[in-house]
């Protein structure tokens, strides 16, 4: 069973949403107002959750800043956006903030319990067997730890502050070096969607690189195949 903090002000669609989390067998908390729920995610509690699903129109704190105070405080927990906007800029802010998925409303609540499901799988995904380092010029990831680091000017390794999603990305490239992929395949591969709005696959790598990088203007590790879509760099 899995911990979900929803934060929505509607309570009828909050109401809604309890109700599949808990028929889909998770533990559901509601909070309807943003200042509350920057309080909750500041407080122990915020430890024990899985998942946030998070309105951006609230009261007191805007959603997108409560994104970016888990982001901050906590990196490795899952955030999925639930909003009334759906113009693509709105949906872009939301992802630059960190967010690892997206729903419009309105919504089937089946297809949130699925894109839940996705997101938490991502996120608890099982160890492997043994040892997986990769290593790509100067950016190594310890793909069981989920741990990322980059080599500094004097290659010292800092560690690398990347969302759930972000990391899924970054290790699926790297365990193909030199290989590219379509926005589409990334998006089936990563995220498990035959379908979804690909702007979400752009946003990542864009976030990415700018993490990576030494010029995320200039990129020499996660590159763009111009027509086809991003491939990492074999030896870099």
């Amino acid at each position: 069973m899995s911990s979900v903090l929803v934060v929505e002000d509607d309570p009828t669609v909050a109401e809604v949403v309890e109700a599949y989390l808990t028929r889909a067998g998770h533990q559901a908390t509601w909070l309807a107002d943003g200042t509350q729920a920057a309080a909750y995610l500041k407080g122990p509690e915020a430890a024990e959750l899985d998942l946030v699903i998070l309105d951006l129109l609230l009261p007191g704190v805007h959603g997108l800043e409560l994104c970016a105070q888990v982001r901050s405080t906590l990196p490795d927990l899952p955030v999925i956006m639930l909003t009334a906007l759906s113009e693509e800029e709105d949906r872009i802010a939301g992802l630059e903030r960190g967010a690892d998925d997206y729903v419009t409303k309105p919504f089937s609540p089946r297809e949130l319990i699925l894109r839940v499901e996705s997101v938490l799988r991502r996120a608890k995904q099982s160890v492997p067997a043994g040892p997986e380092i990769l290593t790509i010029g100067p950016l190594t990831v310890d793909v069981a730890a989920r741990r990322a680091t980059l080599d500094d000017a004097a290659g010292e390794p800092r560690e690398l502050a990347l969302t759930v999603r972000e990391m899924d990305v970054l290790i699926h490239l790297m365990r193909h070096p030199g290989e590219a992929f379509t926005r589409e395949q990334l998006m089936e591969r990563v995220w498990g969607w035959t379908f979804g709005d690909q702007s979400t696959v752009t946003v990542h790598v864009r976030r990415i690189r700018q993490k990576i990088e030494v010029d995320p203007a200039d990129p020499q590790l996660l590159q763009t195949v111009w027509g086809v879509g991003y491939r990492m760099q074999r030896d870099a």
